[in-house]
């Protein structure tokens, strides 16, 4: 029965004439189901808030009914925790990735990072918005695991700071409070910056790099 609900649910969201927008919070190994649930979820939470959105109202925008959801997710909870638990994971992977690959410089390096995260926050602006305003939301549980995370990726900006300030090529003398403003200006992008706007996301992402560096008193 299960197996016929997804396939009717499939069904409806590719008949549908328009679905929710594409979201990074959509694995590769999600079902139909999953996938459309999870974009409708960001859709609409994004839209409305978490506690103004009920499961039948992501349910109705994913073209599946609410026992689907309950099926994947267990509960509406779980669903925004997911949603929350994949965008940092994204985010931190893809901070690692980029560090690995910026060389020993720590101007490259921070450039790096500081790239990858105001991209991160200009392409998924929905989901990073429910990152910022919904994390209330969670369990105490759920909410301390998002925030370990977090904490994880503001480690990696600390690091290249202290290390640029302990090589004489940042100058604050204030690095952990440089790092702490560093990434809440590239995470607050998300909150203004609009794809009809005059800048693009890579635009946004130069002009960043370069207030980074003179936040870090980069020796340039």
């Amino acid at each position: 029965m299960a197996e016929a609900a997804r396939g009717r649910a499939g069904e409806r969201t590719a008949a549908g004439p328009k679905g929710p927008p594409p979201s990074n919070a959509v694995a590769a190994t999600d079902d139909p189901a999953a996938a459309a649930i999870i974009r409708a979820a960001v859709e609409v939470m994004s839209r409305h808030g978490y506690h103004g959105t009920s499961v039948r109202d992501v349910a109705d925008a994913a073209g599946v009914s609410p026992g689907l959801l309950y099926h994947h997710f267990g509960s509406k909870h779980d669903l925004l925790l997911t949603i929350l638990d994949r965008g940092m994971d994204r985010l931190v992977r893809d901070t690692e990735d980029a560090l690995f690959h910026a060389g020993d410089d720590p101007a490259g390096r921070l450039r790096a990072i500081v790239r990858v995260h105001v991209l991160a926050h200009t392409k998924s602006r929905r989901e990073s918005l429910l990152g910022n305003t919904e994390l209330r939301s969670l369990s105490p549980a759920a909410r301390a695991l998002i925030v370990a995370k977090r904490d994880t990726q503001q480690r990696m900006f600390d690091r290249v700071l202290a290390d640029g300030v302990r090589r004489g090529a940042f100058t604050t003398p204030h690095p952990v409070e440089a790092a702490r403003m560093i990434v809440t200006a590239c995470t607050a992008v998300a909150t203004w910056f609009r794809e009809s706007g005059p800048l693009s996301g890579e635009q946004i992402a130069d002009i960043y790099e370069r207030l980074a560096l003179d936040t870090a008193g980069h020796r340039g």
